[in-house]
């Protein structure tokens, strides 16, 4: 009996393209021994974990879910094993349906038994790991960097093998230079992606820690976050020009007043100056762009009183 293998998603199946293999009513170890390139139902008493599996967190509910489906439809997707010593075998993908498939109560599977060496073992099973739907952003880009850094891949090899622009694979690794307490927010979905790819416009640490923890408390859209980034960095390539006016009665900016403006700008969002004058006077002058950005810089002083 004939039965093409189910196709594994474009990044995985390109590592394990191959042609239709042939569906075996029961794996035979002594008649079978050189059954490479076939799909049969293999016991899984005989199949070992992958060692380069780099999932370790099952969740229990979900892996109950998918033995109960198992039970009632059987496995629907093979998995993929290579042969090992003793007439055993080697997990390749598929070790979440393993595990379902023992709570199920089966004593075998089906498996297609391909040859692959350490390095592919390893590619696989990374990219069977970042090809789930329920991963977070952070799980994806150290996916993605894991990748590249075992199997010797650039981003745009890595590109290539997932059906994914260069581009999105680029920015879902800059995730990686937050700062972790970001990152965490991210993993507990507490801000999103897009709230992350504003924040990495932001330099200094500090500022981005702060405007963190404001999108969190006052729950700002990815939009205001955007707007209040700009704001900063605006301000610091203003800081940075020279005063067209040399204006004799302002002194330049002491630089212990340098962090308190950047501090300042960060928390009101918006360009904030502090000017100084001889005899120790000055002024901080506060920027804003609109009748609206005003309410809200004026809402944030009040928050001071």
């Amino acid at each position: 009996m004939n039965a093409k293998k189910r196709a594994l998603g474009k990044g995985l199946g390109a590592l394990l393209d191959s042609p239709a293999s042939e569906m075996q009513p029961r794996y035979e170890i002594e008649r079978d021994l050189h059954a490479v390139g076939t799909v049969a139902h293999v016991p899984l008493d005989l199949i070992q974990s992958n060692p380069y599996q780099p999932r370790t967190d099952f969740d229990q509910q979900s892996l109950e879910d998918l033995a109960n489906s198992i039970r009632e439809q059987g496995v629907i997707q093979p998995v993929t094993v290579r042969k090992a010593d003793e007439g055993k075998f080697q997990l390749i993908s598929g070790e979440r349906r393993c595990k379902a498939a023992q709570l199920a109560g089966l004593n075998d599977i089906p498996a297609y038994i391909r040859s692959a060496n350490d390095q592919e073992m390893r590619e696989m099973a990374i990219v069977e790991n970042i090809q789930r739907e329920n991963l977070n952003p952070m799980e994806i880009a150290m996916g993605y960097q894991q990748l590249i850094e075992d199997c010797k891949l650039t981003q745009e090899m890595l590109a290539e093998r997932l059906g994914k622009s260069r581009s999105s694979i680029t920015n879902q690794i800059r995730l990686l230079k937050l700062p972790a307490e970001i990152q965490i927010g991210l993993r507990k979905e507490l801000i999103s992606t897009g709230h992350a790819r504003a924040l990495l416009s932001v330099t200094v640490i500090p500022t981005q820690l702060e405007i963190y923890q404001d999108i969190i408390a006052q729950g700002l859209s990815v939009r205001d976050v955007e707007e209040i980034v700009k704001n900063i960095n605006e301000a610091v390539e203003e800081e940075e020009k020279p005063d067209p006016s040399n204006k004799k009665e302002e002194k330049p900016v002491n630089a212990r007043y340098v962090d308190l403006q950047k501090s300042l700008s960060a928390f009101y969002g918006s360009k904030v100056q502090v000017k100084t004058r001889s005899g120790g006077k000055g002024a901080i002058v506060i920027n804003f762009s609109s009748g609206e950005d005003l309410e809200r810089i004026l809402k944030l002083v009040q928050k001071q009183d």
